[in-house]
């Protein structure tokens, strides 16, 4: 429940070339119908952003070749889903035999609908005529901004990185031949630097689906029969039918050309830093991925906390007095695992009101404020207790304070101890998770080092009116996920981002920090000053 914004979500489908089958297990309907699949697609990526979603969608049987649908709000109200009237007449009008998709939110630009994704862009020649939508953040945008506006005369309607893509993307397909897709993002992989994981459709009915060199982002696919899917958790393939479902590479497209599906490497190979945080906390708890499943993985960081809890002997565990109560939902699985392993009951102690938006939405105290609406402490099974509040990190601390006050005033808790199933956020990302500042940060504000003192998690405790507080150490992220340390991204926990504009820009952030300086907007809109912006040619 740390009070951040969800990553967005990607998708695409595609009716690939070959004869109708009946017993299809994803689609046995219309090819030019495919698209109908697209909102549930979107449904179970609805984790992953929730300000806005739309689609674009290919058929080469009607005017608009490439036809893009999106509105403000969840899956369920932009596309009208529970109106079955106007659900019908959206997927009649944008019917297609492939289709892409995208769920928002937003770490730049407004949550309007000029922001919704996908972008469209129109020509009258059709390779130059696309669609795509984007998930990740360029750390380079400002450079890569400055380079648009500086050089070529170029007008940019929006800010945000999603549109700087748009016109790199235009001048690369700008030639008077068809372009060779995977040799365009080739070249584009060598400008942008960050976290980019990119679905893109054409008025030729190419699509591709990529993954940026470093992996940052999940990107799964499968194909079923003729049909093919693509998302950026595998429970939205599996939910669909999908089976096989993989894991794209690093540095790897999908190329969809004339019917016909290709992989291709478009990035030289390096080494992969997959987001810790996909696991521990921004991903669905079904979704497997890089081979990885979500659930087994945060199960084994409850019981990495069971064995820290018996080593430190703080806290009596007498199972009559002593509960574990997770905070929903993305703390149940490490709090049930954590309960199971010292012997204590795991109970439901915070029932959620799934109608109440996420905390994360709102700002400041509308987000403590929120807290009370979306969480009800049950009293009948913390009333006068032990608690330990099975958290899954601790990033800004606002909506963590006031849950506290709600389970000591309304759920009569007697104690309550913070156990966090995630080393202390001591950096920002520049990745795609709406944390860009240091000064934003729960943690640095009170520790010295990487590792937290005992000391100072009491001071921490004491500042969220908790009785205790402990985090999981950072080497325990890998052990849980079952990857090596030098697969993963843990640049928010250690300092060490992988990717070159990245830890640039850390230095900037510290350098802000140390100077007391209020932080003008995001970190990655702002020069480095340690280096001459990169020079691109667009």
């Amino acid at each position: 429940m740390a009070d951040l914004y969800h990553e967005c979500g990607v998708a695409a489908l595609y009716r690939l070339s070959g004869p109708a089958d009946d017993d299809h297990p994803v689609w046995a309907g219309h090819p030019d119908q495919v698209s109908r699949l697209m909102p549930r697609l979107l449904l179970d990526l609805q984790n992953r952003g929730q300000l806005a979603a739309g689609m674009s969608t290919y058929s080469p049987g009607r005017e608009q070749l490439v036809s893009t649908y999106k509105e403000i709000g969840t899956v369920i109200e932009a596309f009208r889903i529970n109106h079955p009237g106007k659900f019908a007449d959206i997927m009649t009008e944008h019917a297609g035999r492939a289709a892409i998709g995208h769920t928002r939110y937003a770490t730049c630009g407004p949550t309007t609908r000029r922001y919704a994704q996908p972008f469209e862009r129109r020509h009258g020649c059709m390779w130059k005529w696309f669609a795509f939508g984007f998930n990740g953040q360029l750390t380079n945008f400002k450079s890569l901004r400055d380079q648009l506006l500086q050089n070529h005369s170029y007008h940019l309607a929006k800010d945000n990185d999603t549109e700087v893509i748009m016109h790199y993307l235009a001048h690369e397909v700008r030639a008077d031949d068809r372009p060779d897709l995977v040799e365009v993002f080739r070249r584009l992989s060598q400008k942008f630097d960050g976290a980019y994981n990119i679905v893109f459709l054409n008025a030729l009915g190419e699509m591709v689906v990529l993954r940026d060199p470093t992996g940052l982002r999940p990107m799964t696919y499968s194909v079923e029969g003729n049909m093919f899917g693509a998302a950026s958790e595998s429970v939205a393939l599996q939910n669909l039918g999908f089976r096989n479902i993989q894991s794209l590479a690093p540095g790897e497209m999908i190329l969809i050309r004339d019917g016909k599906l290709t992989t291709h490497r478009f990035a030289p190979e390096r080494r992969p830093s997959h987001c810790f945080f996909e696991w521990i906390y921004f991903a669905n708890v079904a979704s497997t991925l890089d081979d990885r499943s979500v659930y087994l993985s945060r199960a084994r960081l409850g019981q990495e906390l069971a064995k820290q809890e018996r080593a430190l002997g703080r806290v009596p565990l007498d199972p009559e007095d002593t509960v574990v109560v997770p905070v929903p939902d993305t703390g149940k699985a490490a709090a049930d695992a954590m309960a199971f392993a010292l012997g204590i009951p795991s109970v439901e102690g915070l029932i959620r009101n799934r109608y109440i938006g996420r905390t994360f939405i709102e700002g400041g105290n509308q987000r403590a404020d929120k807290v009370k609406q979306k969480f009800t402490p049950l009293r009948e099974v913390m009333q006068g207790k032990r608690v330990l509040l099975v958290e899954d990190s601790i990033v800004r601390s606002t909506t963590l304070q006031s849950l506290l006050r709600h389970v000591r005033e309304q759920g009569g808790a007697r104690e309550v101890h913070v156990r966090v199933a995630c080393p202390p956020i001591l950096a920002p990302c520049f990745y795609g998770i709406d944390m860009s500042t240091v000064r934003e940060l729960f943690a640095p504000k009170f520790m010295a080092g990487l590792v937290p003192s005992v000391t100072e998690q009491d001071a921490m405790a004491a500042e969220l009116g908790a009785d205790s507080l402990f985090y999981l150490p950072a080497e325990s992220i890998a052990r849980c996920i079952d990857l090596p340390a030098e697969k993963l991204c843990r640049a928010c926990i250690t300092g060490e981002y992988p990717t070159a504009h990245g830890q640039q820009l850390y230095q900037l952030a510290l350098r802000t920090h140390a100077t007391g300086a209020t932080p003008a907007g995001r970190t990655y809109e702002a020069t480095t000053g340690t280096c001459p912006p990169e020079r691109v040619s667009v």
